[in-house]
């Protein structure tokens, strides 16, 4: 099993960050609103205090793709800036998130992610090879 993010992976984050930010600049609702709820979705740590299945569910539904893009197709179908503006912070979070080599978390615990061992998880691996 991998114990890091490939590169490719975390290039993909980083893409995904730019891209995001980019739009923003061009489509968002000022930079006060990005820098007060880019960090935001990491609010669902709050879930790990009932649990890492609880926790984990929680940190995935703020950091996958599938919430912030359906706001995005919303906002665009329906005209509404904010919510493109929204989607946009969002989608930046999750690529700056993906681009540090944090990805999707298991129940299993919090450094099993989609993208490798993080954190504790990834020096316990370490330290018994």
């Amino acid at each position: 099993m991998t114990v890091v993010a490939p590169v490719w992976q975390r290039l993909e984050g980083l893409a995904l960050l730019a891209v995001s930010v980019l739009a923003y600049a061009r489509f968002g609702e000022g930079w006060l609103l990005f820098a007060v709820l880019f960090l935001t979705p990491d609010l669902s740590f709050f879930g790990y205090l009932a649990g890492p299945r609880v926790g984990a569910w929680a940190y995935n539904l703020a950091h996958g793709l599938i919430g912030p893009l359906l706001l995005a197709a919303t906002g665009g179908l329906t005209g509404d800036g904010l919510s493109i503006a929204l989607a946009l912070i969002w989608l930046a979070h999750i690529g700056f998130d993906r681009a540090l080599g944090y990805g999707l978390k298991s129940p299993d615990g919090f450094g099993v992610t989609h993208l490798g061992l993080i954190g504790a998880a990834r020096r316990d691996r370490r330290a018994a090879a």
